[in-house]
């Protein structure tokens, strides 16, 4: 399974919004990876933006400058939540992407000519509108631009694509995503302009083969890096030959994604990515969380006062499938409490205070009761993350702990006479082994530490109870 995120623009730091989709695409990789299927992570930084050159500008630094600085946080997510991708890519360092893009340049340059253009452009978005305020909010004025760019001819490609998304060939979820596009597809398609003039672009960017006072439009340069990333063997074996490539995406990029990039691969004669998925907005008092709209939450600096697990926790457990989310530390901190320490980290030292109490640390050679949660657990978050239903994955993994205080209440192994206490407690340890199995994709230092709490030492017993999760509430 190749499966990518998207590489966000680097004019600042990173946002909690983008933060969602990389934790989404490494819960993804995780759980395949445990399948013991093969698994290619990739992500990175789209350094070639004018919105990065502008932002250099009222920094009174380099481009060079700003963007390393900027790109090096992003790449240093991988600690601050966890990480596991497997390739990070940068548009403006990596000499492989310039090469990349060059080569898809020359492959579908049957489908460009030039002229001349005049059209509303919002730096924000980095597109062309016939008309403002720009859709996605960016509240710095749309600005007009008159130039000589080169085109690709995208409307020769609607019947292609409505044919490929209609048939399910190019899946996008949820549905109604898929059915937007069909609608915008449905209006008719204009070619669109994809490259800028060098001047406007203040020289930073990708030139186009041929023509350096033309700069690649930072849009194609972008959407290029899904197989520019893929070096030598790389690209026939997770491009070519791989059933599964899956691109992580939010709403507001939808149209990149599910109409120019494939019609660029169906240009060249590329194969093209076999499913979407369009995740909404992180949002903070209602508005979206955005670098440039001055609404924003550090990701590095939460994972810092609350821990990476109370950050993933909550991107998981309280983001939709469907619908934006609206994220508050005092949102997150409650989450926290309530299923980390309260729930998880109550459950395992409950569990092992008895085992130590009642059986001198020994967990019991007991015949376990089959609990439901532990028994549907693997095949529920499965089909979950199939549809891209994180929250609904993260509640069968809660459904575990649910069930097992549940058990705890019923049976009150302190009442028992040892046979069924016995029994009782070999019920719960295996839960709570089960529940370190299904949470290591969602809280993967979590999940070792639940596991190390339940596993027997050396001399057959289990470790002495330590807190799993701190309280985060005052």
């Amino acid at each position: 399974m190749y499966i990518t995120t998207t590489i966000p623009y680097v004019n600042a730091r990173p946002h909690l919004g983008f933060a969602l989709e990389i934790v989404q695409g490494d819960v993804l990789a995780r759980h395949h990876r445990g399948r013991g299927e093969p698994v290619r992570f990739h992500t990175g930084t789209d350094d070639n933006s004018l919105k990065n050159v502008l932002a250099a500008e009222a920094a009174g630094v380099p481009v060079r400058e700003l963007v390393d600085r900027n790109a090096a946080a992003f790449e240093g997510l991988r600690g601050p939540l966890d990480l596991s991708f497997d390739a990070f890519v940068r548009t403006s360092a990596d000499h492989g992407h310039r090469a990349g893009v060059e080569r898809l340049w020359h492959a579908t340059a049957h489908d460009f000519y030039r002229r001349h253009y005049e059209g509303l452009y919002c730096v924000g978005c980095e597109q062309f509108y016939q008309e403002g305020p720009c859709p996605e909010g960016h509240e710095a004025p749309l600005r007009p631009v008159s130039e000589e760019n080169w085109f690709f001819r995208l409307s020769r490609y609607r019947e292609p694509l409505l044919e490929l998304i209609g048939s399910g060939a190019l899946a996008i979820e949820p549905v109604g995503r898929r059915n937007e596009v069909l609608a915008f597809l449905e209006s008719g398609l204009e070619d669109i302009s994809v490259s800028r003039s060098a001047a406007r672009s203040r020289g930073w960017g990708i030139p186009v083969p041929g023509d350096p006072g033309q700069i690649v439009y930072v849009w194609w340069d972008a959407l290029a890096n899904y197989i520019t990333g893929l070096d030598g063997d790389d690209y026939g074996r997770w491009w070519e030959r791989e059933p599964h490539r899956i691109h992580l995406l939010g709403k507001g990029v939808i149209r990149f994604h599910a109409v120019y990039w494939p019609a660029m691969l169906l240009s060249a004669g590329l194969p093209l990515p076999t499913r979407l998925f369009v995740h909404d907005y992180v949002t903070a008092g209602g508005r979206k969380i955005s670098k440039s709209g001055g609404v924003t939450a550090d990701p590095v600096a939460l994972s810092a006062a609350y821990g990476v697990d109370a950050v993933r926790w909550w991107l998981l457990r309280e983001v939709p499938r469907v619908g934006d989310a609206d994220f508050t530390e005092e949102r997150l901190i409650a989450r926290a409490d309530a299923d980390l320490a309260d729930g998880v980290g109550n459950l395992v030292h409950r569990v092992v205070t008895m085992v130590r109490r009642f059986c001198d640390g020994r967990v019991p050679d007991a015949a376990p009761e089959p609990l439901e949660a532990v028994r549907n657990a693997g095949e529920r978050v499965r089909e979950a993350l199939e549809a891209f239903d994180f929250r609904r994955a993260a509640g069968a993994v809660w459904a575990i702990v649910e069930e097992a205080n549940q058990h705890v209440e019923r049976t009150r192994p302190w009442r028992q006479e040892p046979a069924a206490r016995d029994r009782s407690l070999a019920t719960l340890v295996h839960a709570c082994r089960a529940l370190a199995v299904q949470l290591e994709p969602f809280l993967p230092t979590a999940a070792g530490r639940v596991a190390a709490a339940v596993r027997e030492r050396e001399d057959g017993r289990l470790p002495a109870p330590v807190p799993l999760f701190p309280r985060l509430g005052r």
